[in-house]
């Protein structure tokens, strides 16, 4: 279990012990949107601008992983659908731990949308990841949303401990969730699961000061972290904005302090 845990440092902050994830595996979903279409370039950013780790489909690691040398885990991801599918909620396994291992990867990360039609499939494809993640010793991150007919609000709190709670049952190391809009209510999520929880940034925001207020109250809440992509790759300003959350989630800044710093000199 060391390599785990050595692993596992990895792809957080060594002194603060939080996460800031940036994934950047938007490509096989929705195509080279505006944002990611230069990896190398955007994970040249991500590293200088204080990113933990990057999230990132397995074709992609030799377009870029390290950022010129600076210290940046790579977080190689497992299952993929499109959004053109017939089904995109459903999730396929289309990588292994052990190419991961042979990539060089820090950790893998799988996604599981609970009350889809195929959520058995899912549950039985995180299954068989997280036995692979405890041989190789590979951490894995787990990304659960509630996502189907029978979900009437995916915020919910009760639906949103339940995806926290089933991914430390299932094994997963880090589980990244959808933020349930409060800090109490997301302070229940947190104290619902054993390990680390991450929030996800979601759909592009209208405002920044949205983005950050949000981290800065799951913060307070309990969070380890964020994984956030669109909100910060499709931002005018990435690195910019990537700074800000930085400070957030490492306390230097509030909310407003840091929107203020965002946009000074803009």
């Amino acid at each position: 279990m060391i390599g785990k845990y050595i692993r596992l440092d990895r792809i957080k902050d060594r002194e603060t012990g939080k996460f800031v994830i940036l994934p950047i595996d938007h490509g096989v979903t929705i195509g080279p949107v505006h944002g990611i279409k230069d990896i190398g370039q955007v994970i040249n950013w991500a590293a200088e601008g204080g990113a933990t780790a990057i999230v990132e489909h397995k074709g992609m690691v030799r377009a870029g992983y390290r950022g010129n040398g600076r210290d940046i885990g790579l977080i190689v991801h497992l299952s993929a659908s499109t959004a053109v599918g017939m089904f995109p909620d459903s999730k396929t396994i289309v990588g292994s731990v052990e190419e991961a291992v042979k990539l060089g990867a820090d950790a893998v990360s799988i996604h599981v949308n609970i009350g889809d039609v195929n959520e058995s499939g899912m549950l039985a494809d995180f299954g068989k990841i997280s036995k692979d993640c405890l041989n190789y010793g590979m951490p894995l991150l787990a990304m659960v949303y509630a996502r189907g007919k029978k979900i009437k609000n995916c915020y919910d709190k009760e639906l949103v401990a339940h995806c926290a709670r089933l991914a430390a049952e299932m094994g997963a190391d880090v589980v990244k969730v959808s933020y349930t809009g409060d800090v109490e209510s997301f302070r229940y999520v947190v104290s619902s699961t054993p390990i680390p929880v991450l929030i996800a940034g979601g759909e592009k925001c209208e405002s920044d000061r949205e983005v950050l207020k949000m981290v800065e109250d799951a913060m307070k809440a309990g969070a380890a972290g964020i994984s956030i992509g669109r909100n910060v790759f499709q931002h005018a300003f990435p690195r910019k904005m990537l700074n800000a959350l930085v400070s957030i989630v490492k306390r230097v800044n509030s909310a407003e302090k840091a929107y203020e710093l965002l946009n000074r000199g803009i």
